[in-house]
């Protein structure tokens, strides 16, 4: 007799796999994939790679560290490399496939690590990146060893010793270049080189050691290889000292004979990402305008091999760009983009006209696909009643299988509640999409609780398939709670027009948007109006805190890592053009704009009590803007609590240390408790 299902819980995201990196093996028999759990004990996450044959059958495990990632196969298939932080560096890895229980052997040992590995052609040689300073690679040049110690201490206190040698060498800090910090630290001086290594075992020292082909202060895109193997293709930040480097990017060609470098393209797009066609007569890649805005989605493109005329391929189908993967044939590139709340697969035709058709429009996300030359294509999945799967199409039919089910133990314990589509109109006679899910033990006739969630972005989109937002739209069911979401103006998946009429409006036309959603599904009649909460993060916490500055129609809200203050985030964030992309203007140039368009400026008339959270190493986002806001509240009069993360940084809700992820989730439930089920949240503090 199978136990009975029960709601979804805040700590079952510890229950939650994901799947990630397919790759088809050369023979088109097997997919190497990565699958990730979560490890409560150690308050991280667990990485190893798996492998299932394309006939079906169960997958089995084949690294064990729980530190592994991007598994590539040789194209002789021969070997999987992949790139492993089991010791104290990310190194790349080999493991033999031919010989059953072969155990991997490191094939670098770079002091800054090593990843993205890439195979030559003729599977006898390895590209990949590695962090190297300026320094550091003069001595490479003038074949120069790194200083050895000349004491005899043990290796773990050597390591303490160069870890406090390491971190006084940033103490003071000096800062000559913006921005200077990313993600949850500070930017080094380990700009990220391309080498190539060969593979063979038992080459003299001299032969067996890479060779970098790059030499400049500046970080590249993984190396690609072109199918005769005497070129790499990669773009670079054209220049490393300009607002968000990594924005602006070059391609370019490099010869590995001799390491001569020839740029294809110029600084009026930013290019990246490129991939060579399988006949090796072109590029694809992606490409932003120099001079944009910020609402302007990326472009397709393919430009000949040998250089010359560029063409994008997706402007007809008016959707931006996410992955893409070159056609067997090499006359088309099959590619993701959002539409509508999904992520789709298209195929874009260039060679015999242009044109572009759908090839998987299923209600799922796709992502990480993978094409083999003639048995199908490998992708990632999630639908709304499972969040990551591995999907496998074969090329003799039109229908995905899905070949993993890593999730299906834990959804068999739980109540999965179905998504509920909508759409309204909003002040401006636009169309708005959105979404709910209703409560669990939902009974016809009652009105319960409405957790409204807004995206961030703010031009992202959301769909019920999102992967990383699912668990909480469940979560939220199960508490009994009618959780919604939309995709107001501004948001990616309906074109051009639709994402950048929100320049210079962030506040005023998503609002629109959001309350007419509101009260669309108020009019359904389950919704109690006496009981509404907000909740939002990064550019969703802005909006959670514009509309409780402008209305008093939410009984309580929640703000993760919101933007407050326009001025100071143009300053502190590590994408510091961001701002004046987005409003249109630089701070000295419109003060009084910018602080007309920040939430703070309403701080006083927010009487909605609201929780505010923020981490500590948020460099997107600093946290500077959650104090700010918590204090203008308080001194205000309006009732607010602040809770702190440390350590993590923006995506802590999505990548950060699960004891958080699981504490923010419990902390917003519980805040919306105390507000609409004031009596269960008092049981609960009794």
């Amino acid at each position: 007799m199978s136990a009975e299902k029960q709601p979804i819980t805040a700590e079952d995201l510890y229950r939650i796999t994901l799947v990630e990196d397919p790759r088809i093996s050369p023979d088109g028999r097997w997919i190497a994939y990565v699958q990730v759990t979560t490890d409560k004990l150690d308050n991280g996450y667990k990485r190893n790679i798996w492998l299932v044959s394309t006939e079906g059958g169960s997958p089995f495990q084949l690294t064990r560290s729980g530190k592994d990632s991007q598994p590539r196969w040789s194209p002789d298939g021969k070997f999987l490399a992949f790139t492993s932080s089991r010791d104290e560096k990310p190194q790349i890895y080999l493991l033999p496939i031919t010989a059953p229980g072969g155990e991997p052997r490191a094939l670098t040992s770079m002091p800054n690590g090593a990843n993205n590995p890439s195979w030559s052609p003729d599977s006898s040689r390895i590209a990949f990146l590695a962090g190297m300073k300026a320094d550091a690679r003069s001595r490479e040049d003038n074949n120069v060893e790194d200083p050895k110690p000349q004491d005899k201490l043990e290796g773990k206190h050597r390591k303490e010793r160069k870890d406090l040698e390491e971190s006084k060498r940033w103490d003071p800090r000096i800062v000559e270049r913006i921005p200077y910090r990313s993600g949850t630290s500070f930017l080094s001086d380990n700009f990220t080189q391309i080498y190539v290594a060969p593979v063979a075992e038992g080459l003299p020292k001299e032969e067996a050691k890479p060779r970098r082909l790059t030499d400049v202060n500046a970080d590249h895109n993984p190396p690609k290889w072109s199918p005769d193997g005497e070129y790499l293709l990669t773009a670079r930040m054209s220049d490393p000292n300009t607002d968000e480097p990594w924005r602006w990017s070059v391609l370019f060609r490099i010869r590995v004979s001799d390491a001569t470098h020839e740029q294809l393209t110029d600084n009026s797009f930013s290019s990246f990402a490129p991939e060579v066609s399988p006949d090796g007569q072109w590029i694809a890649f992606g490409r932003l305008p120099r001079e944009r805005l910020s609402e302007r989605y990326t472009r397709l493109a393919v430009i000949p091999f040998s250089g010359g005329e560029i063409r994008d391929l997706n402007v007809v189908l008016d959707r931006s760009l996410l992955e893409f993967k070159w056609s067997p044939d090499s006359e088309a590139v099959l590619f993701t983009a959002g539409n509508a709340g999904h992520v789709e697969l298209y195929r874009a035709n260039f060679v015999a006209g242009d044109s572009i058709d759908i090839v998987i429009a299923k209600p799922m996300d796709i992502e990480n696909i993978d094409v083999h030359p003639s048995a199908g294509i490998a992708f990632i999945g999630s639908t709304e009643f499972d969040p990551s799967e591995l999907y496998w199409q074969d090329s003799s039919i039109d229908e995905a299988v899905q070949m993993t089910t890593v999730n299906q133990k834990f959804l068999d314990s739980i109540i999965v509640q179905p998504f509920h589509g909508m759409r309204w109109k909003s002040l401006s006679g636009d169309e708005i999409q959105g979404w709910y899910v209703l409560p669990v033990g939902y009974e016809e006739g009652k009105q319960y609780p409405l957790a409204l969630n807004i995206h961030g972005g703010p031009h992202i989109m959301w769909g019920t398939t999102f992967k990383s937002m699912w668990h909480e739209w469940q979560f939220h069911a199960a508490r009994g709670y009618v959780a919604f979401f939309c995709n107001p103006r501004g948001s990616d998946g309906y074109g051009e027009v639709f994402q950048m009429v929100l320049h210079g409006a962030w506040g005023t036309i998503a609002m629109d948007d959001i309350m007419a959603g509101v009260d669309a599904i108020i009019d359904k009649g389950f919704v109690d109006i006496s009981r509404l909460a907000i909740t939002g993060g990064s550019y969703g916490g802005y909006m959670t805190t514009w509309i409780t500055g402008h209305s008093n129609r939410f009984i309580t809200a929640a703000s993760l890592r919101g933007v407050y203050n326009m001025l100071s985030f143009s300053g502190t964030t590590d994408i510091v053009s961001f701002t004046s992309n987005e409003m249109g203007v630089e701070p000295w140039e419109d003060p009084t704009f910018l602080w007309n368009n920040s939430p703070l400026a309403y701080a006083q008339n927010i009487k909605t009590p609201i929780l505010l959270l923020h981490s500590e190493n948020d460099y997107r986002v600093p946290i500077s803007e959650g104090e700010q806001m918590y204090a203008y509240i308080r001194r205000t009069g309006g009732t607010v609590k602040l809770i702190r993360y440390p350590r993590d940084g923006h995506d802590m809700t999505r990548t950060g240390e699960p004891e958080h992820r699981v504490s923010s989730l419990t902390h917003v439930i519980n805040w919306f408790d105390t507000y609409c089920f004031p009596q269960k949240s008092q049981e609960v503090q009794e």
